[in-house]
């Protein structure tokens, strides 16, 4: 969700992660809460990435604005006219949806092959709903790069069958099939009041607005059927109160309009299920209700079964909804939110849905003029959210935010947002007990161009004002971050504080800078988080504005994995996708984390790893000896060692002792190269080489330096490692 966002001033597992890195995506036992992650879905996704293809495999990539940034997985397959990709069929399936990307201003189609056989249908492809700009969004970008396209087969596939996409004339990038059994038609209720035998065209040539209003009125208090058939509304109804309006499955009964729904109150009792509504959004337009609903609902309603595709949002809900539930919907392709509990939403449930290529938060929830209170998003599925976060709580009281599944998040935005971020006033913050259990979040937390650096992947923000709720984060899996797992932030850079947090139980498989990113004032407790594949340090604690006051880290025990900090808020570790291999020319310690024993006034331990000879590391004076540490990440078979100081002429020649010791846990360390005397000399660049005994093997390299000729400290600009 974005309205006029505030630049900020800043300085430079479980088995869902598993079938995601595997490129399958199925269901999971339904609602389950305590055991499954994510919704339980009618299909089973495959990447193209892990299909059998002719075409090109794109990405990973994690740069805004790349279309493999915005696709499932970070990779998809690029077709040119002839070229497949082929999908072995995971399920029974008589239906399949495709998210797929082409070139902007283009449309074509897909050939499809069962079994290596071409049928008569094929499946459009077109860009008209996709290259969404929205310049009033700081930091945004041309985005929302794929789009969905679902066919019925007309036949029955079982496991094991191959089903092949062949692009015709246009250059089409596939990034994943979802596999379906779609069941028969559902059968008209008893005593409804079809729409069709009001008016309404089942063809989609004729207006079937006033039709859909003459059912509606004539069934109050009961059913309105919608057959199957394709229905084209041309305005937005309204006035619904204790009625529902019911398809024949979301398959079959299709309601073509951009706006379905739009009153600002109802008495309640509306239930919306079994169809979809298809719109015609093809931008943003904050001020335009392009949304399936589009206020209140009122007291006690339901939404459930629904397909809604190509609108602005899914629902955007102000007023009374009490005790509304959302579940067992698709949120596909909207250019901003999925859905929005604008303020006031009381007791309502958000469960079982799935969400993919929204074009702002998927799921948010933004106490805009009254609280949201006691209500919840739950076992939800959400993937590709292009330009914020996969669910935002902004302000609000008792929310709950359990057992969801969120992937691969874009710019702006993190897996999981808990903010106070107002947007407008009045706006009411976070307060009681925000409880955030149970959830899986993969490849998610992004870089904001805004701030320069990343977001996180569960994000607290004390955005406009200090975080006084209790949040309680429980039982989460962090897989594959590009960037850190855990951020505690005032994004708008007032250094409000973020505080009365407790993370608690947390699988943490792979960062790509840091587990802990806290970059406010504030305290949070941690207990049970368990941390592997780190690639810069555990810990990044750089509150902001600087002054502003410490964040503190109290260690509740059993935590392991990410003890380590970054020690230099001067710099940034570097973003990446998590330690890669080492190349044999790279030098392993440059930017890595540093601490020392002691320093001298701005000659801090990270400016021996930071790439520029000028800068320099220097110990207390007068005080040896003296350490200077550094970790490398992993445990790497070193075998030499570059140590410079600056070459200027100013520099003259001296000599320096020292030892080097190593470790493989930061613990227990042992002696590579015993003590020696080492000559720096400006005739050779200031430079000394140490070669290191074969088999040493080592993650945290430590200097001890015992004297020094030309000064009464160590003195190192660089220390370089490699592994040859």
């Amino acid at each position: 969700m974005h309205r006029n966002k505030t630049v900020r001033r800043m300085p430079l597992a479980c088995a869902a992660a598993v079938a995601l890195a595997a490129g399958m995506l199925g269901a999971t036992t339904a609602h389950s809460a305590a055991a499954a992650t994510g919704a339980d879905l009618p299909f089973t996704s495959v990447e193209a990435e892990s299909a059998s293809s002719t075409g090109t495999r794109i990405g990973p990539d994690y740069t805004q604005g790349t279309l493999a940034s915005e696709a499932s997985g970070r990779q998809a397959v690029r077709l040119t006219a002839g070229q497949r990709v082929e999908f072995t069929v995971p399920r029974a399936a008589n239906a399949v949806n495709v998210s797929y990307s082409v070139p902007d201003g283009q449309s074509g189609s897909l050939d499809v092959y069962v079994n290596g056989t071409k049928i008569s249908r094929t499946l459009p492809v077109t860009s008209t709903y996709s290259y969404v700009d929205t310049s009033w969004i700081a930091g945004a970008k041309t985005h929302h790069l794929f789009d969905n396209a679902r066919l019925l087969l007309g036949q029955n596939v079982q496991a094991g069958d191959k089903v092949a996409f062949q692009a015709t004339s246009t250059q089409v990038t596939v990034d994943v099939a979802d596999f379906e059994q779609v069941a028969a038609a559902g059968a008209r209720p008893a005593g409804s009041v079809s729409v069709a035998d009001k008016g309404a065209d089942p063809g989609g040539q004729g207006d079937s607005t006033q039709a859909f209003r003459d059912a509606i009125s004539a069934a109050r208090g009961g059913v309105v059927w919608i057959p199957p058939g394709d229905y084209r509304i041309t305005s937005s109804l309204s006035g619904l109160q204790n009625v529902t309006l019911q398809g024949a499955g979301s398959w079959y009964s299709v309601v073509r309009t951009s706006r379905f729904i739009d009153q600002t109150s109802s008495s309640g009792g509306v239930h919306l299920k079994d169809f979809a509504v298809i719109g015609e959004v093809t931008e943003r337009v904050d001020s335009n209700p392009d949304n399936f609903v589009n206020g209140s609902l009122g007291p006690g309603s339901s939404v459930s079964g629904m397909w809604l595709q190509h609108l602005k949002v899914g629902l955007w809900l102000t007023g009374n909804n009490d005790n509304l539930v959302v579940e067992d919907n698709r949120i596909l392709d909207t250019t901003a939110d999925g859905l929005n509990l604008n303020g006031n939403a009381r007791g309502v449930r958000v469960r079982n849905n799935f969400l993919r290529n929204n074009g702002d938060d998927a799921l948010a929830m933004w106490s805009l003029h009254a609280p949201d209170v006691d209500s919840s998003f739950e076992n939800n599925t959400v993937s590709q959210p292009n330009l914020a976060n996969g669910i935002a709580v902004y302000g609000g009281t008792d929310i709950a935010v359990r057992n969801n599944l969120v992937s691969d998040t874009n710019a702006l935005g993190s897996g999981i947002a808990i903010s106070n971020q107002k947007f407008l006033d009045p706006f009411s913050p976070l307060a009681g007990t925000i409880t955030v259990s149970g959830n899986t979040l993969v490849r998610t937390g992004a870089i904001n161009p805004n701030w320069n650096h990343p977001m996180g992947a569960l994000r607290v923000d004390s955005y406009d004002s200090a975080i006084e709720a209790t949040v309680d984060i429980t039982d989460t899996t962090i897989t594959d971050s590009p960037y850190s797992a855990f951020e505690f932030v005032s994004g708008g850079g007032r250094g409000y504080t973020t505080k009365n947090i407790r993370v608690d139980g947390a699988t943490v498989d792979g960062t790509g800078t840091v587990v802990v990113q806290a970059e406010s004032q504030g305290a949070a407790r941690f207990s049970n988080v368990k941390a592997t594949g780190v690639g810069s340090a555990g810990i990044y604690n750089c509150p902001y504005p600087t002054g502003s006051g410490p964040f503190t880290l109290t260690d509740g025990g059993g935590n392991s994995g990410w003890d380590s900090t970054w020690s230099d808020c001067s710099t940034w570790p570097r973003p990446g996708t998590g330690n890669p291999d080492p190349d044999p020319a790279r030098n392993l310690a440059e930017g890595r984390p540093a601490t020392a024993t002691g320093s001298q006034d701005v000659y801090t331990p990270a400016k021996a790893v930071d790439g520029d000879a000028n800068s320099y590391w220097e110990s207390t004076n007068n005080a040896f000896p003296q350490s200077w540490t550094t970790d490398l990440g992993s445990t790497l078979a070193t075998r030499r060692l570059v140590l410079k100081v600056p070459p200027a002429s100013a520099w003259q020649a001296r000599t320096q002792t020292l030892s080097v010791l190593g470790s493989t846990d930061g613990s227990a360390y042992f002696t590579v190269v015993a003590s020696k005397a080492y000559r720096f000399d400006p005739a050779t660049g200031n430079t000394v080489t140490v070669t290191l005994p074969a088999g040493t093997n080592l993650r945290y390299l430590r200097l001890q330096v015992t004297g020094n000729t030309g000064w009464p400290a160590a003195q190192l600009s660089e220390v370089e490692a490699y592994l040859s």
